[in-house]
């Protein structure tokens, strides 16, 4: 049985990846990641695609709920 992916919106942050994924760009090659990463919302990271932080430097504010 193939483990579960779980994907969280954290408030105010990052995107949480956690499970066994492919990410991929936009030519279809394939980035580099463990069974954890964090993925940038805010579209300030150095790091893009990925999380670096800068959601707390500039005080970023999303905290969407699912219905």
């Amino acid at each position: 049985e193939q483990e579960k992916v779980v994907i969280k919106i954290n408030d105010n942050g990052s995107i949480r990846v956690n499970g066994n994924v492919e990410l991929l760009d936009g030519n279809g090659d394939a980035y580099s990641v463990g069974n954890t990463f964090s993925l940038c919302r805010c579209g300030q990271s150095e790091k893009k695609p990925f999380c670096d932080g800068t959601h707390k430097k500039i005080e970023f504010n999303s905290a969407p709920r699912a219905k």
